[in-house]
């Protein structure tokens, strides 16, 4: 089963694409890391209380919300707030760095546990492939465990900066930009995946564009990760675990060189 890691920036059209890979023709499971981090902080959660009580009460929503009475000792019956949380977490400043830090700490664990029993029952059902789908891949390190990396991006800055704003119209240009600035440079994402055998899907104009360019790239990954191959692996689970350890091992390796290769970069500049 080739595990196809799915990334890309904020408002680059990854969750169109996540979308696209989970109907025909392709119709391929999808691991959603974004849908599993708001899983694993409902009321009730161990995510939810570590965040409450770092975060405090003030990052849920109101008690005077029409639709969510508060319950439970301190309210702690209502959701997360999450444009309020996310304006503590996104920004450059040390104390934001921290939070953001902190936050990911109790969320990222927990995603991944959950992550894994998704690709396993994917796995059990015979799927030809599995979607993991992951704003921060890279950042994660969780690109070592895929067959390949697929980058959603878009080649014109200001193209991503619109999308944002139109789609998330209670921001201001400067919280648009540090969630932007939050998830890196797509540019140097979409770099680093071809430069480590991975594909790009570049989203710059339409939907239709979109859809001719993710046809052309499955294209590929079908060419490199036949069906047959597929299927022997899924008969034979020592050949799949050999072959798994065998990429992990390369994507180390890859991981070390990109790495190395950045660092010589930016000594330059």
């Amino acid at each position: 089963m080739l595990l196809i890691g799915l990334t890309g920036s904020i408002a680059t059209g990854k969750s169109t694409v996540s979308s696209l890979l989970s109907t025909p023709p392709y119709s391929l499971p999808v691991v959603d890391a974004d849908l599993l981090a708001r899983q694993v902080v409902e009321p009730g959660t161990p995510g939810y209380r570590d965040i409450v009580a770092h975060f405090g009460t003030d990052v849920l929503v109101p008690t005077a919300h029409p639709t969510m009475p508060e319950t439970g000792p301190a309210g702690l019956g209502r959701p997360l707030d999450r444009p309020k949380l996310g304006r503590r977490v996104f920004g450059d400043d040390p104390r934001v760095r921290e939070d953001r830090r902190v936050l990911n700490g109790i969320v990222h664990p927990a995603v991944r546990r959950a992550m894994f029993w998704g690709v396993v029952r994917a796995y059990l059902r015979g799927s030809w492939g599995v979607v993991l789908d992951v704003p921060l891949l890279y950042e994660s390190e969780l690109d070592r465990f895929c067959g390949t990396v697929m980058v959603v991006g878009v080649r014109d800055p200001k193209v991503q900066m619109e999308r944002l704003m139109a789609r998330d119209g209670h921001l201001t240009e400067e919280d648009a930009g540090n969630r932007v600035r939050s998830q890196g440079d797509v540019r140097e994402k979409a770099r680093r995946a071809e430069e480590g055998g991975g594909v790009v899907v570049w989203n710059d104009g339409d939907r239709a564009e979109l859809e001719r360019e993710l046809e052309k790239v499955m294209g590929v990954l079908k060419e490199r990760s036949p069906g047959w191959w597929e299927g022997v692996l899924w008969v034979c689970p020592p050949l799949a675990g050999v072959v798994a350890a065998l990429g992990y091992i390369r994507n180390l390796r890859e991981r070390k060189r990109w790495l190395e290769d950045e660092g010589k970069r930016r000594a330059k500049l």
